[in-house]
């Protein structure tokens, strides 16, 4: 079924001008225009237009974008290089969780720290407490403040 460029900016929350962008760079092989020369997006457009989301979420440029739909255009030629895509994305994605964990850590355990300053009414409370004194959870994350861990 054809959508319209503003039944398709509704079904992505995508504005209509980033949906132009996206076909002027090369983005949307496959789609059509009708008579009046108005962009026609398909549902394959729409799978693509999920995909380009997800790869830009992920990190990718729309340049790298870019590349990665003109190796989809090769077909099995460059699957390899599509293949090496997705590998790479997901180390770097994997990374950034972990990295992303810390700061939660981090996060979680200067809510802890100041919950209970707030409770005992003084910071003092808890500013230099043993390590041993800390719940077991937020260990990790007071030793990344006090650079214990690399």
């Amino acid at each position: 079924m054809p959508y319209t460029i503003k039944e398709m900016s509704e079904l992505t929350g995508l504005p209509a001008s980033t949906l132009r962008y996206y076909d002027k760079q090369g983005l949307l092989p496959s789609l059509r225009r009708d008579n009046n020369n108005s962009r026609m997006f398909s549902d394959e457009d729409y799978q693509t237009l999920r995909l380009i989301n997800c790869l830009k979420k992920s990190g990718l440029s729309i340049r790298d974008i870019h590349d990665y739909m003109s190796m989809a255009m090769k077909g099995d030629e460059a699957l390899e290089g599509r293949r090496e895509i997705f590998h790479r994305r997901r180390e770097i994605l994997k990374d950034e969780m972990r990295n992303l964990q810390d700061v939660l850590s981090v996060i979680e355990y200067k809510c802890w720290y100041y919950d209970k300053a707030c409770e005992e009414g003084t910071e003092l409370a808890v500013k230099d407490i043993p390590l041993s004194k800390v719940p077991e959870k937020f260990r990790r994350a007071r030793e990344i403040l006090r650079g214990s861990l690399s």
